[in-house]
């Protein structure tokens, strides 16, 4: 079973299922030809598309046009169902910096014959994370931080967490009504506008201020 450090814990959290939301900034949502005012798009990823600090990430070779977005994890650790936007806290463990990588092309080209993201979206390695921050070493108002994300040293993409169209409390109840809740489900909640492809020498370093960071190479293809 797959598993992601905690900070300052000895051991790690096992990953159950990982959910994820689309368009949940406004100006994002824009940029992908949306109002963004609708209920959540939410998606799933496979545990086996976690992939660690230390760890190279491996373009596909069935798609050329990888795009990167950079995320907010909020990790589960307390089963929960219809939980109330009020209690939402008690169920969460942590938090982390992620990444949501797409075959944009593949996912283009799924949405157009209406099928289904799960190729596009949950290919090996194609969620990129950081280690878990728990929540009681996080600043209380966790909205008020910036997300970032360079490339070769090149801010790609940047916005304050308070600009999320769903909040980590309202998604999260939200999500509790469909999805049981359950210790190690991890929570990605959307990108800001700036996505782009990635190529084979970039450097990624994604950051949620005063919270947590994370690097990662970019190499060519998974398999020759």
């Amino acid at each position: 079973m797959r598993s992601v450090p905690i900070r300052g814990k000895k051991h790690p959290l096992a990953i159950g299922k990982m959910l994820c939301l689309g368009k949940n900034f406004a100006a994002h949502a824009r940029e992908m030809g949306d109002s963004g005012k609708n209920q959540p798009v939410v998606f799933l990823k496979p545990a086996s598309a976690i992939l660690l600090p230390g760890n190279p990430i491996l373009l596909p070779p069935f798609s050329g046009n990888v795009h990167y977005e950079v995320e907010l994890v909020v990790a589960v650790g307390k089963t929960g169902k219809n939980i109330p936007e009020e209690r939402v806290t008690n169920h969460i463990l942590g938090y982390a910096v992620g990444l949501d990588l797409t075959a944009r092309d593949l996912q283009s080209l799924a949405k157009q014959k209406g099928e289904p993201w799960a190729v596009a979206k949950g290919f090996d390695g194609s969620a990129p994370l950081s280690e878990i921050t728990p929540r009681n070493e996080a600043p209380q108002k966790i909205e008020e931080l910036e997300i970032s994300l360079r490339i070769n040293g090149v801010i790609r993409q940047k916005a304050l967490l308070s600009e999320m169209i769903w909040s980590i409390p309202r998604t999260l109840a939200y999500l509790s009504t469909i999805f049981t809740l359950e210790r190690g489900d991890l929570v990605f909640m959307g990108t800001p506008e700036g996505v782009g492809p990635l190529h084979p020498g970039d450097r990624m370093e994604a950051e949620i201020r005063g919270l947590v960071s994370v690097a990662f190479e970019v190499t060519g293809n998974q398999f020759p």
